[in-house]
């Protein structure tokens, strides 16, 4: 792997490497250049001095751009679908969908070419007209995640780009290599050196020394709680906005007269999407009194027919590993201390195998609201289960917690479904559907689930600044 500076593919300054495992293995699969803060300056020096030129271009110019990434991934699709599967753990099944939903953001991006759009407000003068014009923000410091370490370039690049702004990428040190490709493809493009730049290496390294520059204008970060405040305090030296998706506890709440198996497969797929490694992933399942025992019965037999296994190896398996040891240990940590509060595992509840980082889909009965495992996210393939008596009683429950990104409600009274929705904390509701946003809503939480958000026109705007202009031709 080589990283992506100022449109020439480079080592590192420091000449050491990190090793990538493959978390199904445990096998060193590839190495990745180790980046220095003169490899972060250097980069980002590349992205201002190609600021101004590259937002200056038309934006149908920068779109046309766009489509030709676009083009790009799709004719090398296999390759990243691999890779993907390889290094992250995703079953083919969601490496693919990963990569159809990065070419369609490239696409989905360049439509707003002719969209970014500002306004004429009336002046209080005679003569004068008030001209209110969107900017592209500047250089932008994205920082990836492990989880959808592929689309995530598109969610952060494509909104920057057709933005006017300049990028440079920090991917995940556990999945550097879908974005080290990557740049083989803008390069490709032909896009102008400086726009797009990748530096890969540690976070406490890389992140920190990106969103505590004053060369850059935004830091978009997906990631922990504890990643978001460590930038947050970094960006803080010289007031740089900041977007952050910080993770979540998504409560599905279930009433009697919702379609029950419909609602269990739903929950089920919510739940076990990317190895149960998605920040919108159903976390908590409240269910009516009345409904509890059957459905719950419903999650089990569901849960317990989850194919587990490498998906490089089986094509067919529902969950691949989890990402790392380290996520293996939190897991399998969250639902021993749920145990020892009184929780009981109905089925899985342990490691699968002896190598890899597996674990089994497993849901626990027995839960209170006041356990643990209800408001720490767990980050893995564990559905806890809280019995609640009335809709009052289960929305205060589900907004007992610190995160608020997603959210589902399964009735089929839309009175319930209305009254619940508007009273849950979070920035997105699905009803009687599984948990996964569409790239032209708009994702986005609130209280410790972040600042800001993605996707639509709202996500393009996270990349643009104001500018109004007061012109009086008023000479009397």
């Amino acid at each position: 792997m080589k990283m992506y500076i100022n449109g020439k593919f480079v080592d590192s300054k420091s000449g050491k490497w990190i090793n990538v495992l493959n978390p199904s293995t445990e096998e060193v699969i590839s190495r990745q250049p180790e980046g220095t803060i003169e490899d972060v300056n250097e980069a980002l020096d590349a992205a201002r001095a190609a600021q101004k030129k590259w937002g200056a271009r038309p934006a149908v110019e920068r779109a046309a751009f766009l489509s030709k990434i676009a083009d790009g991934i799709k004719k090398r699709k296999d390759e990243f679908v691999d890779i993907i599967m390889r290094e992250q753990g995703k079953t083919l099944t969601w490496a693919t969908i990963e990569v159809n939903a990065t070419i369609e953001y490239f696409y989905y991006m360049a439509t707003f070419a002719r969209h970014i759009e500002g306004e004429i407000i009336p002046s209080d003068r005679p003569g004068e007209t008030i001209l209110l014009t969107k900017k592209p923000i500047g250089v932008v410091a994205g920082i990836l995640p492990w989880n959808f370490p592929f689309f995530l370039i598109g969610r952060k690049a494509g909104a920057s780009l057709i933005a006017g702004c300049t990028i440079v990428i920090k991917p995940s040190q556990l999945t550097p290599e879908n974005c080290t490709e990557f740049a083989k493809v803008v390069d490709e493009a032909g896009l102008p050196k400086g726009v797009v730049n990748i530096v890969t290496g540690k976070g406490s390294v890389i992140g920190n020394e990106m969103a505590g520059s004053p060369k850059i204008d935004i830091v978009s970060v997906t990631g922990s709680v504890g990643a978001g405040e460590s930038i947050m305090k970094a960006a803080a030296n010289n007031i740089t906005k900041v977007s952050l998706e910080l993770g979540g506890k998504a409560p599905a709440i279930v009433f009697p007269d919702a379609d029950l198996e419909a609602t269990a497969q739903w929950i089920v797929d919510s739940r076990i999407g990317n190895n149960g490694q998605i920040c919108n992933n159903a976390e908590r399942v409240y269910v009516h009194k009345d409904i509890k025992k059957k459905f719950t019965e419903m999650l089990v037999k569901k849960m317990s027919a989850v194919k587990v296994g490498d998906p490089c190896k089986d094509h067919t398996v529902d969950m691949g590993p989890l990402v790392e040891q380290r996520a293996l240990e939190s897991v399998t940590a969250k639902v021993e201390n749920a145990i020892k509060q009184g929780a009981k595992v109905l089925c899985g509840g342990h490691r699968v195998g002896e190598k890899g980082y597996f674990y089994a889909a497993t849901v626990l009965d027995n839960c209170t609201q006041d356990m643990d495992i209800i408001h720490e996210e767990t980050f893995g393939p564990v559905l806890p289960i809280v019995e609640f008596d009335n809709i009052d009683q289960v929305i205060a429950w589900a907004n007992d917690v610190e995160y608020g990104l997603a959210s589902s409600v399964f009735t089929k009274d839309i009175d319930t479904a209305a009254k619940v929705a508007r009273n849950l904390e979070f920035g997105e509701t699905y009803i009687n559907r599984e948990h996964f946003e569409a790239i032209q809503g708009f994702h986005a939480g609130v209280k410790k689930s972040g600042i800001g958000g993605a996707d639509g026109k709202h996500g393009v705007d996270e990349y643009l600044v104001t500018h109004v202009t007061y012109l009086d031709t008023h000479y009397e």
